[in-house]
């Protein structure tokens, strides 16, 4: 181990919501690495069916790591639970320094679709927890030498995109963006209060249940957040108020290899939610997708899917999809890879659709001609799909044996 001069969160209490795995152990183990105390406020006591890891495997590992671990099981909805953690870390450790509100509950779905079991849910974990969280820690961490609130929540960008497809769920974040806020302002001078964010999706079981298999190629690991968090963690308190992107802070820090925190270099990654990406100039360099460039460009589209079909693509897919596209020549359209021969063409498909998707009509044709992927599209709140989700990954499957065709 490094010196303790060096090693800046020795001996510091830091206490994480939904720290039994991903992103919250992540940070957890950073800290650990310094000999620094974390109370493991998470509510997976028991494994759960198909995630990894529980309060005590995440204790072990930060043991493991130099640290000094406290696991204490938490639903962030429970006052009495949270009441009881931040008691017990008190009474252990002597104080609490730093707060990391992380747990977070997620549903990607539009204001018909969500049930309101779903929308009670993400604002109770969400905005709720991460208040009663930081209001309860905030006596003690007003008696810190450093301390610090961090809410992993993105910046607040009001533009409509990011509230159309799941209107719910971008609440609930915004709120924990403005407990940052408003608490920023109320503390100044006591306790630093920030946000982080991740510039790109990063690889989580949530994201694993979100994207499907194979979706962990565009993601970056959950380091990249362990490491920011770390750089906000450990300055003064007058570090206050920020909305802080991941990779944004570790560039001013002079990191200038990103590939580190790629699971796999040099592949493109999703961009995250709620971060506006310019749209890029298409330079001579890239990479042409098929050229489309009729008059009526989703007629000419759906026309050459209709030519490349095959009996092999209907075996293998065995998914009809629906399209209701906006703009030119907006309307229904669909692509049936179910019924013998398979077709595709304007229109309700002959049989029912397991996937519906939305999208402009321009999106639609940068989709089918490689200059836009699904994953991509779904990410940046360009597409909004409903119905059957592993289904609908496939798509990103056929189009890239479409592009070799077409």
């Amino acid at each position: 181990p490094l010196p303790s001069t060096f090693r800046k969160l020795a001996g510091c209490t830091l206490l994480i919501t939904g720290a039994s795995r991903g992103i919250g152990k992540a940070i957890a183990l950073k800290a650990a690495k310094d000999g620094a105390n974390v109370v493991i406020a998470a509510k997976t006591a028991e494994p759960h069916r198909t995630l990894p890891g529980t309060i005590y495997t995440a204790a072990a590992e930060i043991e493991a790591a130099g640290g000094k671990a406290l696991p204490c099981i938490v639903d962030v909805r429970e006052e009495e639970q949270i009441i009881n953690a931040v008691q017990k870390a008190v009474k252990t450790f002597g104080g609490i320094d730093i707060l990391v509100n992380n747990a977070s509950a997620i549903s990607l779905t539009g204001t018909l679709e969500t049930e309101m079991k779903k929308m009670n849910l993400m604002m109770e974990v969400n905005v709720r927890g991460t208040y009663l969280t930081s209001k309860t820690c905030l006596p003690y961490l007003k008696k810190s030498r450093n301390p610090h609130i961090l809410n992993l929540s993105p910046p607040l960008n009001l533009n409509p995109m990011w509230f159309k497809n799941h209107c719910a769920y971008t609440i609930s974040k915004y709120g924990m963006s403005m407990c940052v806020l408003g608490m920023a302002e109320e503390f100044k001078g006591e306790v630093a209060v920030n946000a982080l964010w991740p510039k790109t999706a990063i690889h989580t079981s949530a994201m694993d249940m979100l994207g499907g298999s194979g979706v962990e190629k565009q993601c970056r690991k959950t380091d990249i957040l362990a490491d920011a968090a770390y750089c906000i963690l450990t300055k003064p308190k007058t570090f206050t108020g920020n909305f802080i992107i991941d990779e944004d802070l570790l560039r001013e820090e002079g990191v200038k290899d990103f590939d580190v925190y790629a699971i796999a270099p040099g592949h493109p990654l999703i961009p995250d939610f709620f971060l506006d990406v310019p749209e890029k100039k298409l330079s001579g360099s890239q990479p042409e997708g098929p050229k489309v460039t009729s008059a009526k460009p989703v007629a000419e589209t759906f026309r050459t899917i209709q030519g490349a079909m095959s009996e092999e693509y209907v075996r293998t897919i065995q998914a009809v999809f629906q399209f209701e596209l906006s703009g030119d020549e907006g309307g229904t359209w669909y692509i049936d890879l179910k019924t013998k021969g398979g077709s595709a063409g304007f229109g309700k498909p002959p049989v029912t659709a397991d996937v519906f998707m939305s999208m402009s009509s321009d999106d639609f044709v940068k989709m089918f001609t490689g200059k836009l992927k699904p994953s991509v599209a779904f990410m940046s709140g360009k597409l909004m799909i409903k119905g059957n989700m592993p289904l609908a990954l496939k798509l990103e499957k056929m189009l890239t044996q479409f592009n070799s065709k077409l």
